[in-house]
């Protein structure tokens, strides 16, 4: 039997809608901050690998176990890829087992955070705060200090030892 909807009905299901429109979007895209180093597309292009422009510039996500900087166990600092920005110690790196670089903390102003939606449900994301270069996402299954692990592609990373 098909059932007809009174006005009440469909004025809540527009509005219930349009709700979850305005949450995707307000989730979705770059982070609303102006950043100190900008490129135009082409630029970005020139200046990154095919697959580190998909994921800084893309939001895209590089395969598990693929990237070298897993093994990377010397002192330093790793960078964005994109512009440089120093992001996290060494020293807060840990194996999460996941197949993707893990830290448990972010170096101070370092990385900023946006909700992401892509997946159907809630995440945050985590993007380089001075080129808004998408790194991964934050997750609440760390170890102590901080409970925190963040995620990265290591291929919106570059190591420099010291």
């Amino acid at each position: 039997m098909v059932r007809s909807m009174d006005r009440r009905q469909f004025l809540g299901l527009g509005g219930g809608v349009a709700t979850m429109i305005v949450l995707w979007q307000a989730g979705v895209g770059e982070a609303a901050a102006a950043y100190s180093f900008t490129l135009g597309d082409a630029e970005w292009r020139k200046r990154l690998s095919p697959l580190a422009y998909q994921v800084l510039r893309k939001r895209s996500t590089e395969y598990p176990f693929t990237s070298p900087l897993n093994k990377e166990h010397r002192p330093g600092i790793f960078a964005c890829a994109g512009c440089g920005q120093r992001l996290f110690s060494s020293k807060t790196k840990f194996d999460s087992g996941t197949g993707w670089l893990s830290f448990w903390a972010p170096l101070p102003r370092a990385v900023g955070t946006s909700r992401d939606f892509e997946l159907g449900y809630p995440r945050t994301e985590v993007h380089c705060a001075r080129c808004g270069g998408h790194l991964g996402h934050v997750f609440d299954d760390g170890p102590q200090p901080t409970g925190k692990r963040y995620c990265m592609n290591g291929v919106a990373l570059v190591f420099v030892a010291g």
